[in-house]
């Protein structure tokens, strides 16, 4: 095989392609999650703090209650 020849078939090959792909998708999947995770973490420290003043006898309203 010549280098001219190598190098087609590198230049051809595909196979890494897929593993490119799965990790981009892979990545975005796991930023989603991140994103959602972080929000939800967000809500739950509202509803904690609302319920927290509730406890404590302060009648300041609470968003979605």
């Amino acid at each position: 095989m010549n280098i001219k020849q190598a190098l087609n078939d590198f230049i051809e090959d595909e196979s890494g392609l897929t593993a490119v792909e799965y990790a981009i998708a892979g990545g975005l999947v796991v930023g989603g999650m991140i994103a959602a995770f972080n929000q939800l973490g967000e809500n739950a420290t509202g509803q904690l703090d609302c319920l927290a003043s509730a406890v404590n006898g302060s009648s300041a309203n609470c968003a979605g209650s």
